[in-house]
């Protein structure tokens, strides 16, 4: 996949123009990346440096012939030799499409007009009309290789060669260079502070922060430590990593995106694939409104074929310029280049977009359905608040178990019941226990008490254990109903939290009630805000769904600010949820984790997976029609934009071109048009709405 997007050559009507590679890309963009670059682009190959050299040519015969009215054998053979230094691989694509394929293409068109101009005496106006043809195909050659680049620079941010220092057990000292296509499984590579993750994998030595952005589109730092995941093409900061490969090269998340987003290039959207049908018919039939033009007017209301008058043209040669005018250069690149601007600048910015056809169906969405947990929540519990069931001063705030003088009545300051609670919890493998032990990590409080000994599981309702002699119970609010009795206050508190959709976790010592630890599945900060901008943007109704009860679901939902809350659904009622929104409001986006949430990802009419570990993100770049990248929804709004804006662009680019053929066809028609005029201004209007699609490339604030 990375050969065929570095090296393959791209045949664009007939005329082939080698994609670039990521060093051509970067001379073509020139060091600001605007379209100051394309003269070093048009250089950089043999067909598009045969472009420049014709318009060397054709500018004389132009200048003498058809401003200065000089006309003589030296101008003509300037203009035959331009039309011949760029029409050839014209003339031959056109063959091809007659004879081979029985089509009537663009360069046939062209091929008929520039031989019929030469037969007429029309040299220079031959040779204008091949030239500028062939800078409009440059042009959408440009455009598309530039659109690309972003892809290119991917490829480019991932090292090819790794430091090896330990494989299947057999360590490397200091550390070999291998490449990175000969690491397998498990190896352990060394990253130094400043070099580029090659691989993705987890960490198992080393703490640092990492610069993600080529894969996430996030520009802050994101810590990592032991036991977390790196991505390859991240670029490692300060500190460095051991790394254990969890991936092989073609499988690691770069490669991923580039075959993903090459994949999505090359889908078309319905708008596309309507012009494209509407090219084949429309070409064909330009061929016989020329024909009946040249044809009829002479022949049955004895208008001269040939006008010896060089203000008004014969209908030979109006018949010939209106093959030129019909030409549909601009037409057919519009959608292409819009939509293939819009791909780049979405996975840009950490969004994979599967083909046009998704961006135009996001365009349409009415509603948005979200999971809750994992999407519109972390998805991973932690520690919300910690009470202590008996006020405490600055005595007994240093008072622990430990202390031979300490009694359950003497209570627990809270960085204690989070010690206590975590030395129990230590042993247990619940998400919950580990939230416990998360907060006691950040209270640096986690060696306060001696370890846990004969440490049980209560099934389904907690876990005691004996801590310095004395039996500390870990449990839920039912459990301390039913067996260890704790006030009226704390009991209220413990049913507030459990509407809240919180979970009350409590803390017993010898049977003693003395304090609550409360854990919660945190809101993601990008959630509120990512609503309201969807609002904003007129999605109604925002729905969220989720297996929680109804009271906790229309907590979270209040906090949120979605405006529709169905609960305690399995996976299989979500799948009926959307089936409902889409009867009920239209098309309708699902975006949720992207693992459990996979069937109502397929039965909405656009899948939009939240990318969050690595594993999970790999998963989904494979399910969804969407995958945001860096697990943020605030890119939801963005590509919401992107997709309207790119809506809008094709029907102003495809409006302004009909509005252009039809009057230069006018004109033709009265003879009042030229052949140069004509083409000169089709190129024209395909350099316009090149540099209209050209526009969805820029930041998501230009939108």
């Amino acid at each position: 996949m990375l050969k065929n997007l570095e090296g393959q050559s791209q045949q664009i009507n007939g005329m082939d123009y080698a994609t670039c590679t990521s060093q051509t890309c970067a001379e073509m963009t020139g060091s600001d990346g605007h379209i100051s670059g394309i003269i070093p682009f048009l250089w950089e190959q043999t067909n598009t440096r045969l472009v420049l050299l014709s318009v060397g040519l054709i500018l004389p015969a132009f200048f003498f012939n058809e401003l200065l009215g000089i006309q003589n054998l030296v101008v003509d053979l300037l203009s035959v030799g331009a039309l011949l230094l760029v029409g050839r691989p014209v003339f031959i694509s056109a063959a091809r499409a007659v004879w081979n394929d029985h089509q009537i293409n663009i360069n046939v068109l062209m091929t008929i007009a520039s031989i019929g101009a030469l037969f007429v005496g029309a040299y220079t106006e031959a040779g204008m009309v091949m030239v500028l043809f062939g800078i409009g195909e440059a042009l959408e050659s440009y455009a598309t290789t530039r659109t690309r680049n972003s892809i290119q620079s991917l490829i480019g941010t991932v090292p090819s060669k790794a430091t090896l220092i330990r494989s299947k057990g057999v360590s490397h000292h200091p550390g070999i260079l291998v490449d990175v296509g000969d690491l397998h499984l498990g190896d352990i590579i060394l990253v130094k502070p400043g070099e580029g993750i090659p691989m993705d994998g987890r960490v198992v030595a080393g703490e640092t922060s990492v610069n993600q952005a080529v894969i996430t589109g996030e520009s802050r730092l994101v810590e990592k430590a032991p036991d977390d995941e790196v991505l390859a093409s991240s670029i490692n900061g300060e500190g460095a990593l051991e790394i254990e490969v969890t991936h092989l090269v073609e499988d690691n998340i770069a490669s991923r995106m580039v075959k993903l987003v090459g994949q999505a290039l090359d889908k078309r959207a319905h708008t596309q694939r309507f012009i494209d049908r509407f090219a084949q018919y429309y070409t064909p039939a330009v061929v016989i409104l020329a024909l009946l033009a040249i044809v009829i007017p002479p022949l049955f209301f004895g208008q001269p074929l040939f006008n010896p008058d060089p203000q008004v043209h014969g209908w030979l040669y109006r018949g010939l310029a209106l093959l030129v005018v019909a030409c549909p250069c601009a037409l057919v690149i519009s959608t292409p280049v819009s939509i293939i601007s819009a791909l780049s600048n979405a996975a840009r910015h950490g969004v994979l977009i599967k083909g046009g056809m998704v961006l135009e169906a996001m365009s349409n969405i009415k509603t948005i359905a979200f999971d809750k947990t994992g999407t519109l929540t972390e998805g991973k519990p932690s520690v919300l608040t910690v009470r202590s069931a008996f006020p405490l001063d600055d005595h007994t705030d240093h008072v622990n178990i430990t202390s031979q003088e300490w009694t359950p009545a003497d209570g627990l300051c809270e960085d204690c019941l989070v010690a206590l609670a975590s030395t129990v919890e230590n042993r247990s493998e619940h998400p919950l226990a580990r939230a416990v032990l998360e907060e006691s990590e950040r209270r640096c409080v986690g060696n306060r008490f001696p370890d846990a000994e004969r440490v049980t599981a209560l099934t389904g309702q907690g876990v005691n254990g004996q801590v310095d002699g004395h039996h500390v119970i870990i449990g839920s609010h039912n459990y301390f109903e039913k067996y260890i009795s704790h006030g009226e206050q704390d009991c209220d508190t413990a049913h507030q939290d459990s509407a809240k959709g919180y979970t009350p976790v409590m803390i017993g010592v010898d049977g003693n009630y003395l304090g609550t630890i409360t854990i919660a599945d945190k809101i993601r900060l990008s959630s509120p805000e990512a609503l309201a901008m969807l609002k904003d943007l007129g999605i109604d109704p925002l729905v969220m769904l989720t297996g929680d009860n109804a009271q906790a679901a229309w907590s979270v939902g209040e906090q949120l600010g979605v405006t529709k809350v169905m609960a305690e659904l399995l996976p299989e009622d979500k799948v009926n949820a959307i089936e409902m929104l889409h009867r009920e409001y239209g098309k309708v986006a699902m975006v949720g984790d992207g693992i459990n949430d996979t069937p109502a990802l397929a039965r909405a009419d656009v899948g939009i997976a939240i990318g969050g570990s690595l594993g999970a993100t790999a998963q989904v770049m494979e399910t969804a029609d969407i995958t945001l990248m860096n697990g943020s929804l605030q890119l939801l709004p963005f590509t919401l934009k992107l997709s309207h804006a790119t809506l809008r662009t094709i029907k102003a680019n495809v409006t302004v071109s009909l509005l252009v053929k039809f009057a230069f066809l006018g004109l033709v028609l009265v003879g009042a048009g030229t052949m140069w005029m004509a083409v000169f201004a089709d190129t024209g209007l395909s350099l316009l709405v090149i540099l209209n699609g050209l526009r969805l490339a820029k930041r998501p604030s230009s939108l």
